[in-house]
């Protein structure tokens, strides 16, 4: 007999299919409950748990010298947080037994701050349990981060340690204010351009950004790529960075000298119209001087007599006047219809009679002024027509924000043939630079054209545009004007602008190792409404030219602001042409990396600790191997590290830099490494000479704190 009971059993069976049958009813009127009446609720709770079409921001491009080196550039800079809340009693066990270590670390990272304050900071954290409570007050670079993030606890998984941050891109300048006003600035909260190349060339350098989705995937948030962000593209410039260090410290040092207040210079090569250099250095209210305006291309002045030489090229060019017509200048005073025209040298007499071409190597105004006007006078509208045939007034078309162009008046003349916007005097004084307003870099690019054979090219700030090292497209040399005048005019003009420096006002210009023709020219600065007598009189002195003067390379303009006498361009400007010009030429001597060669000793070269790819570059150059060990990135190079050789080989070894707050060694490094290694330590550098680094203020070896001062001497071998 089995023992089976199905009386029993079956019954039983029965309640419970009927009670799944029940549960399973509920289930799907639960579901339909929820797709009907709840939806809009769960809906809600829904967008709560994903994230759509967040932005991601690309890495902006790089702004490169003319050789490639690195002006301005995105570096990542972290924010960091620790989270209170997570790992649970395991977490929070640990943390009490490693605070105090914590404490310690972080204060051998920030000395600013004890490791008692950081105890007492943190642990009013942990007491609020505040899961985003900030480790330090400042974005912190890399190399810090990752020190941080090594200390115990903060080097556990975010979910289980706590510890997490928030990235951003910092915009950095290795070669800090250089060019600063031209290179441009971000507004570092905003991630936006705020002046210079940043802001022209924007839309290139920023790039595209990119969108993705979040989902919360098992109680994580994972993010899904829906269109990838597109980096910009980095722009090459022409600008030179040791031309534009020479320029910056030849102004400063004559704007301290004169007590000047605005100081401008800017080079500028002949052929192509590439800017080298830009200065534009002004004094602050603490005394310093530094960049806030581009003056260089913004500053409607009136040039003073810097402007002579084309009011004489379009009196040549016309043919009511030549180089040896003679003019009455007599004793540096001269009545022009009802205001008194001076020369600067009235009080020894005057020049009397002289040529057209001495009054512009003496720079007589009576000279210039009297034969403009007895020329012009009936018919001042052929002289300003000039002026915009030889470019002077020319639309430059600046790519930077704020240029300005010209202001050249024309005359105009009524129904009755009567002037409306001109008088007597007014010819007279616009022929030697007053009653125009001209930017620096129009009378530059007017001067270089003479220099260029009378061809005018546009100031060029740009030479292409790249991506990841390959070429996307070429700003090509731009020619706005292919002749500025007859070829026997521009002759006549170069020969007396080489006589101005040997003969005349520039003598302070020339130089013993070669020819330098210019001009220069000395402005009183109208302030406002109160004219040229609202008190202390204002100077703008300044030089423009080129050299060499026989075969042209580059052209160069100096301005100086200043207060009250002294004043003379030729003196002041032309000091600082002369120590610009005499850098670059010696800067430029010998660039052919073959002159380094000694034919005479054989010994393998001694390469200090620095930068690999230069290093890497010479000993190329000069017939040695290089074996590099570490892993490139479309050809670029790590920055740092050291060299060994065997034989005819050197290999190039990469070296981390962490920083243990111990002084290095940096004799015997050039300014860029030596600053690059201790600015990497938190400390500053203040530079004293040129060339390789022969003393350092802080011993190897010394322990050294964050913001301490470290003075470098440099000389040349």
């Amino acid at each position: 007999m089995s023992k089976f009971n199905n009386k029993k059993v079956i019954p039983r069976y029965s309640y419970i299919a009927a009670l799944m049958t029940i549960l399973g009813i509920l289930v799907v009127v639960k579901a339909i409950y929820i797709m009907t009446v709840r939806h809009d609720y769960w809906m809600e709770v829904a967008k709560q748990k994903k994230f759509d079409s967040l932005t991601v921001s690309p890495n902006r491009g790089n702004i490169l010298s003319d050789d490639g080196e690195l002006m301005a550039s995105s570096l990542p800079e972290y924010k960091m947080y620790f989270d209170f809340k997570v790992g649970g009693e395991k977490k929070d066990s640990l943390w009490r037994v490693k605070v105090d270590s914590i404490c310690m670390g972080l204060h051998d990272i920030f000395p600013e701050k004890s490791a008692e304050d950081f105890k007492r900071d943190l642990e009013e954290g942990h007491a609020k349990m505040s899961p985003h409570w900030s480790i330090w007050p400042k974005r912190v670079d890399y190399n810090t981060f990752q020190r941080v993030k090594k200390l115990p606890v903060f080097n556990l998984p975010k979910l289980k340690g706590g510890f997490h941050y928030e990235e951003n891109n910092a915009r950095r300048r290795p070669f800090g204010t250089l060019a600063y006003r031209t290179v441009g600035d971000m507004y570092g909260a905003k991630d936006s351009a705020r002046f210079g190349l940043e802001l022209s060339y924007d839309s290139i350098l920023r790039g595209k950004q990119g969108r993705i989705h979040k989902r919360k995937v098992m109680d994580k948030f994972v993010s899904f790529v829906d269109e990838a962000p597109t980096d910009g593209y980095d722009i090459q410039t022409t600008i030179n960075v040791q031309m534009q260090d020479i320029a910056e410290k030849a102004v400063e040092e004559e704007l301290k000298l004169i007590n000047g207040d605005v100081g401008v210079a800017i080079v500028m090569e002949v052929a192509t119209g590439d800017v080298k250099a830009i200065v534009n250095l002004e004094k602050g209210s603490d005394g310093q001087y530094r960049e806030m305006r581009n003056h260089a291309v913004a500053d409607l002045l009136e040039p003073g007599s810097v402007f002579k030489t084309a009011s004489v090229m379009v009196a040549l060019d016309d043919g009511v006047a030549d180089t040896s017509r003679i003019v009455d200048t007599g004793n540096g005073q001269y009545k022009m219809y009802t205001a008194q025209m001076n020369d600067h040298n009235r009080a020894s007499g005057g020049y009397g009679r002289i040529t057209l071409s001495r009054a512009l190597q003496v720079s007589s105004n009576i000279g210039i002024s009297r034969v403009i006007d007895e020329s012009y006078r009936s018919n001042p509208e052929r002289f300003v027509e000039g002026l915009h045939r030889v470019g002077i007034a020319a639309d430059l078309q600046i790519p930077i924000t704020g240029a300005t162009t010209p202001r050249v008046r024309m005359p105009k003349r009524n129904s009755r043939g009567q002037f409306t916007n001109w008088s007597r005097t007014t010819l007279p004084w616009m022929s030697i630079g007053y009653e125009t307003q001209i930017p620096p870099i129009s009378t530059l690019a007017f001067y270089n054209a003479i220099a260029n054979g009378g061809r005018m090219m546009k100031p060029r700030f740009v030479k292409r545009v790249l991506c990841e090292g390959e070429v996307v497209s070429e700003y090509q040399p731009e020619v706005l004007k292919e002749r500025i005048c007859s070829p026997t005019t521009l002759a006549k003009v170069q020969d007396m602008l080489r006589k101005v420096v040997t003969q005349g006002t520039g003598k302070k210009a020339r130089s013993e190792s070669f020819a330098v023709a210019g001009k220069t020219g000395t402005a009183q600065i109208s302030k406002g409404h109160g004219g040229y007598k609202s008190g202390v009189m204002h100077y703008l002195v300044s030089f423009v030219g080129y050299f060499p003067a026989d075969e042209p390379r580059y052209s160069c303009i100096v301005c100086l602001q200043k207060p009250g006498l002294p004043a003379s361009g030729g003196t002041m400007s032309g000091w600082v042409f002369h120590n610009i010009s005499e850098g670059i030429m010696a800067h430029n001597l010998n660039m052919d990396i073959e002159h380094a060669r000694d034919s005479v000793k054989s010994r393998t070269p001694w390469v200090m600790n620095g930068n690999l790819g230069s290093a890497s570059v010479v000993l190329e150059h000069l017939g040695y191997r290089t074996r590099n060990k570490w892993a490139t990135s479309n050809g670029i190079y790590p920055f740092w590290g050291h060299a060994t050789h065997s034989g005819n080989e050197y290999t190039l070894t990469q070296t981390l830099q962490e920083g243990d707050n111990v002084m290095p060694r940096v004799v015997g490094m050039g300014a860029r490494d030596a600053v690059y290694v201790l600015e990497h330590l938190g400390l500053h550098t203040q530079l004293k000479g040129r060339g390789k680094v022969i003393a350092q203020s802080i011993h190897p070896g010394v322990k050294v704190q964050s913001g301490s001062l470290c003075m470098l001497q440099l000389e040349y071998d």
